[in-house]
């Protein structure tokens, strides 16, 4: 019986060793993959030979209770796991495959192991570990790609994003909701393959009118093209606000009658308004060929809208000290054309380094003044043909004008200053002059009324022994006019006005 028992054991001990001897052996095994794995109770696994499903865990995820082929699981699993392979042969070819999830934020993959011509597939949540040797290296690359604040995606060369960050899978579910399909471009050019390099593209919102707008870095690889966007919707704004203040400023201007041309650091012309066209005869299509500041003055020279220099060296000379004067905000001139025109040009500084220049067609405003400076001088030169000594006053009772035969009777209006004494300056004058009278205090508070005046004569004596008729007239706008003769000269129109004692 002993004999029996022995016998037993021993088959029993060598048939174990012929199973352990006869089992294959895998190339990559290590504590987490195999058929032995402890954790296999815990995840969700599946069995297939060929692409028939033959077993799988009775712990399995909800809506994979179905699943009957390779083709049934890739369906289920492609959303999330785009890269899970289209036959078991791939798993063949590479034994052990491990697939991560497109969002970088599950903590879930797939683990395919090919055991002896049956495929197993495994979904569970990887174990973090702390990286040793060679992996130590990929683990800070990997937080940095997971964590960065700007999203990174994989796309392969079907145009379909492989993996993604944190970042990326936030602005999905932000432009498109919740149950967005990380697997679909989210940006428009990211489909167009030869587009490599650097663009601006602009993501629409799901539900709304609003745009995000990114740069957009499209890298070649050899599985496809890495991407990474840049948020630069702070800097579109910007730019929204500068471009409609510019078109602001630029409607603005166009109504203004004074030509506008701005020149920017580089001195090429920025800016202009339809004036600067029809004060300059400058031709539109060599505005908008931004040319240089010497460019557009050697232009108006040619088309004779400016002074003609005596020498060109003299006058390219001044073109740079009026640059420079420019630049300090001092340039000022008044421009007479051959043609006639009178122009104003100043020029102003702008900010980071600009300068601008204001041209002004001032020729009505010229010609009035010199046709007024004309009539004055006409109305003067008759005054100095009068014998009658005239002053006329103001209606504010400023001393506005005198002839030859007043500055001859009571002094030369430069010494004693009359273009800006007053009525009461002047009456004193009169006063040093003459014997005391209270015909100058009249002829003060006449000059100071404004209503029921009424032409009046009156007579006093000069210390130097002349008698003097002094008639006294409203004129328009409340003027005055004071004209005094010699009583033995004078011819009376107007009764004598009776002066109390």
């Amino acid at each position: 019986m002993a004999d029996w028992i022995i016998l037993a054991a021993i088959s029993l001990v060598s048939g174990c060793f012929a199973v352990q001897w006869l089992l294959p052996r895998q190339t990559r095994r290590d504590d987490v993959f195999g058929l032995f794995s402890t954790t296999s109770l815990f995840d969700a696994v599946f069995l297939f030979d060929g692409d028939h499903l033959i077993s799988h865990s009775d712990i399995a995820l909800a809506g994979f209770e179905h699943v009957g082929s390779w083709q049934d699981l890739r369906r289920l699993l492609q959303r999330d796991f785009p890269t899970f392979p289209e036959t078991p042969e791939k798993v063949r070819d590479q034994n052990v495959l491990v697939i991560s999830a497109i969002d970088c934020t599950v903590e879930r993959e797939v683990v395919c192991e090919w055991i002896d011509g049956i495929v197993r597939v495994r979904l569970h949540e990887p174990a973090r570990i702390a990286p040793t040797g060679s992996s130590a290296l990929s683990e800070p690359s990997r937080l940095a790609m997971e964590q960065a604040p700007y999203p990174v995606w994989l796309l392969d060369h079907n145009s379909q994003v492989q993996w993604c960050n944190a970042a990326y899978v936030t602005l999905v579910r932000r432009a498109r909701g919740q149950d967005a399909d990380l697997t679909a471009p989210l940006f428009p050019d990211a489909s167009d393959a030869p587009s490599l390099g650097k663009s601006r593209v602009a993501v629409d919102v799901t539900g709304t009118n609003s745009k995000l707008w990114f740069d957009l870095t499209q890298i070649g690889q050899d599985d496809g093209r890495l991407c990474y966007a840049t948020d630069i919707n702070a800097i579109v704004e910007a730019e929204t606000a500068q471009r409609k203040f510019v078109q602001t400023m630029t409607k603005t201007f166009a109504q203004l009658s004074i030509g506008l041309a701005i020149f920017d650091r580089n001195r090429q012309l920025a800016l202009f308004n339809p004036a600067l066209i029809d004060l300059t005869t400058l031709p539109p299509d060599f505005l908008s060929c931004r040319p240089n500041i010497s460019s557009f003055f050697d232009r108006l020279r040619d088309q004779h809208m400016m002074p003609e220099p005596k020498n060109y060296r003299t006058w390219r000379r001044q073109m740079n000290d009026l640059l420079e004067a420019a630049e300090g905000g001092n340039y000022h001139e008044t421009w007479s054309l051959p043609s006639g025109s009178v122009y104003s040009v100043s020029g102003r500084p702008h900010p980071d380094g600009a300068v601008a220049f204001l041209f002004e067609d001032i020729t009505a405003e010229i010609t009035l003044t010199r046709r007024f400076r004309s009539e004055m001088d006409l109305m003067q030169s008759i005054l100095d043909k009068l014998a009658d000594a005239i002053a006329v006053f103001a209606d504010d009772g400023t001393l506005a004008l005198t002839n030859y035969a007043y500055e001859k009777l009571w002094g030369s209006a430069q010494e004693i200053g009359f273009q800006t004494d007053t009525i009461t300056d002047v009456t004193r004058h009169w006063q040093d002059h003459c014997v005391a009278t209270p015909i100058l205090g009249e002829i003060r508070n006449f000059v100071e009324m404004r209503d029921n005046r009424a032409e009046w004569t009156a007579e006093f004596r000069m210390r130097s022994g002349i008698t003097l008729d002094c008639t006294v007239s409203p004129v328009h706008n409340g003027a005055t006019i004071v004209r005094f003769a010699p009583v033995d000269i004078l011819t009376k129109t107007a009764p004598m006005k009776q002066i109390s004692a």
